[in-house]
Formats: structure tokens, sequence, C-alpha cells
């Protein structure tokens, strides 16, 4: 599965770990996905979305 939002499309970037002494190193920023039951046309589904998603109300959360 990859890392990446079901609805927006936000997945890892990459960057520079900077240390206190400026040695640079790779690392990835990824995104803080959760998996929630959502409402989609015909009924329900688990779907993997981010944080954000869910702040925003782009995902309607189907309570059982």
């Amino acid at each position: 599965m990859p890392q990446m939002c079901e609805i927006c499309g936000k997945s890892p970037v990459a960057g520079h770990r900077v240390s206190h002494a400026n040695n640079i190193s790779n690392r990835q920023f990824r995104p803080n996905l959760r998996k929630v039951r959502a409402a989609v046309p015909g009924g329900s589904k688990r779907v993997t979305v981010c944080t954000r998603c869910l702040r925003s109300d782009r995902v309607v959360k189907v309570v059982r």
C-alpha cells in the first residue's frame, strides 16, 4: 500500500536532516495518515486519508 492520502494525493517528500554541526543526510517527510471508514457513493469504505483532510471535512466519517 503506498503511503498516500486517497483524497488529496499527499505523499512522502524528500528533504535533508541537518545537524548542529551542519552534517547533512537524507530524510523523508511522511504525511500523517489514518485509516477511517468513510461514506462513499454506494455505501461505506475504509480509506487512508491524511489528518488535514479529516480536519477540513473533506471526508465524511461513518459511525457504525
